[in-house]
């Protein structure tokens, strides 16, 4: 079951260079075992953020597509494996075992588009990073709640 965030954050991202940068330090601070929850509207900015934060831990040349077709992408990089769900055109939680979501999260790091398609599953140590339109077209408001295990390390995150 989802509990209540312990802490959060809300910055203003005013373009993509400022949501790349927030990507970077978070993909930077990633542990293995960590979930990053993305929400937000169809267009804000999830695949982008996920790409920055790919790109950040593989040294920038990846070809990181979007797994809305797939559901799901991996990759093996220097120092973790990051498994990219997007779970759009899921209808029933219980659809994600078959892509085998529980070994990815235990084993590298995750980050998960339409987090709210897990429901009950969705799990209790995560970071959501809920993406929203902001004031002019390139600009973004991002709200970083922390659950569980992340509670103690929003302190760590710049913005």
């Amino acid at each position: 079951m989802a509990q209540a965030a312990k802490s959060s954050t809300e910055l203003s991202l005013p373009d993509e260079a400022a949501t790349a940068a927030l990507a970077r330090e978070l993909a930077h601070l990633a542990r293995t075992g960590d979930v990053f929850a993305l929400g937000g509207e169809i267009g804000v900015g999830k695949t982008f953020f996920a790409r920055a934060f790919i790109r950040a831990l593989g040294g920038g040349g990846e070809e990181v597509p979007s797994p809305t077709f797939t559901l799901h992408q991996a990759y093996e990089l220097p120092d973790a494996t990051v498994h990219h769900f997007d779970l759009f055109r899921l209808s029933h939680p219980e659809e994600t075992r078959e892509l085998g979501l529980e070994d990815a999260m235990a084993g590298g790091i995750t980050l998960i588009e339409w987090p709210d398609r897990l429901g009950p599953l969705l799990p209790g140590d995560r970071l959501d990073v809920a993406l929203a339109y902001a004031d002019t077209p390139e600009s973004r408001r991002v709200t970083l709640s922390c659950h569980g295990a992340w509670a103690g390390r929003l302190g760590e995150i710049h913005g």
